[in-house]
């Protein structure tokens, strides 16, 4: 039986074996040591602020992002309905409340035209707005162009998730880079990854220095253990940044293959009618996932159904973000849609886009496609 090809498996070699190895036998085993202050400096270096801090997960980053903006209880906080749930848990996890915000149907990112109209209503009904939070989603960079301005005049900091788009840009601007501070993710699905990890990006020092204290339990600078605050086990480990470190190194090859690997998609597809890769014009795009948007009544068959096919054929797929705001955890939450995020939850599909998937691997996915294609052309929608 061939063995199942997933959609975002770790790419990992010799050089991150080397790495670890060098640390461990260096004795830095615990949450501190000179990887972990590299990684830091390696990562700033990358995304082009003047520093970071490294956490145990994307969430605990934003999470510590949230506080450091001032976010609190009572406040509320924009986010885009179409997001992982970590976006919307990080604000709760502040006492604030998340307002859900549709997306661009073209690229899956924060619908910009939208969030102007909702600051006003927001703040015309007493609302303290502590963040509006962007998601840069699938690897493609928001619309930061057009929402920067919004929310400098609404007086609002942007807390940008740029959790699925390290080495994604927009306009030479590296992701992460673009708000008050970023938030980055290492998790195993991620384009690079340090098993499970995170960062803080900003220009701000004064703001990650907060961060890292808080993320360290908020220990006090004494010789015994002192807190004034309620802090946090957030730290990434020494050996994780080793990790960490070799991936970085290799980030540019590895966004290289997922690139061609979307460009292989686009041939198969272009010939089909109805079908689009989301956000495909974003030359800056890490291409962390390759997602296609379907028009049944143009194809003559749903997402769902390649799915099912590639599905019995050991190929993992996977709907895009089923939205927020259709949660049950956050039912009832306010909300600003227009169908977008809806229809691409019911459209859309994410189609095996990692790096480590080797030439037998991606001829298996594009040859099973290629055959649901043949065998769909023309065929009646279900």
């Amino acid at each position: 039986m061939n063995r199942t090809i997933y959609l975002s498996p770790p790419d990992v070699g010799p050089l991150e074996e080397s790495y670890v190895l060098a640390a461990l036998r260096s004795g830095w085993v615990a949450p501190v040591g000179p990887d972990l202050d590299a990684f830091e400096r390696d990562m700033a270096e990358r995304v082009g602020t003047r520093g970071a801090v490294a956490v145990n997960t994307g969430t605990a980053a934003l999470h510590l992002a949230l506080l450091g903006v001032g976010v609190g209880p009572g406040d509320v906080v924009v986010v885009p309905t179409l997001t992982f749930v970590a976006t919307a848990n990080a604000v709760r996890y502040t006492g604030a409340r998340p307002v859900f915000v549709d997306c661009d149907p073209r690229t899956g990112n924060l619908d910009v035209d939208l969030v102007a109209p909702l600051l006003h209503r927001l703040r015309a009904h007493g609302e303290r707005i502590g963040a509006v939070v962007p998601v840069d989603m699938f690897g493609s960079c928001a619309d930061y162009t057009a929402l920067l301005p919004v929310c400098a005049e609404a007086e609002v900091p942007v807390v940008e998730d740029a959790a699925e788009a390290l080495g994604s840009n927009r306009g030479g601007q590296p992701a992460g880079s673009f708000g008050r501070i970023g938030a980055l993710s290492f998790n195993g699905n991620k384009i690079m990854t340090t098993s499970s990890g995170g960062m803080l990006v900003s220009d701000d020092l004064a703001l990650l220095t907060r961060a890292r204290h808080l993320a360290t339990q908020a220990r006090e600078p004494t010789r015994h253990y002192e807190h004034r605050d309620v802090g946090y086990n957030y730290r990434l480990s020494n050996l994780l940044a080793a990790l960490g470190r070799a991936q970085l190194a290799r980030l540019d090859e590895m966004i290289a293959r997922r690139r061609q690997l979307r460009d292989n998609y686009a041939k198969v597809f272009a010939p089909t009618p109805g079908v689009e890769l989301i956000g495909a014009e974003d030359a800056g795009s890490n291409c962390w996932l390759t997602c296609i948007r379907v028009d049944p009544a143009q194809s003559g068959w749903r997402a769902a159904d390649l799915a099912a096919h590639l599905a019995a054929r050991s190929i993992e797929t996977r709907p895009v973000w089923k939205p927020m705001h259709r949660q049950p955890v956050y039912a009832g939450a306010e909300c600003v849609v227009t169908g977008a995020a809806d229809a691409l939850f019911t459209d859309g599909l994410a189609l095996p886009s990692g790096s480590a998937l080797n030439e037998g691997q991606i001829g298996r996915v594009l040859g099973a496609v290629d055959e649901f294609l043949a065998a769909r052309a023309g065929a009646p929608t279900a």
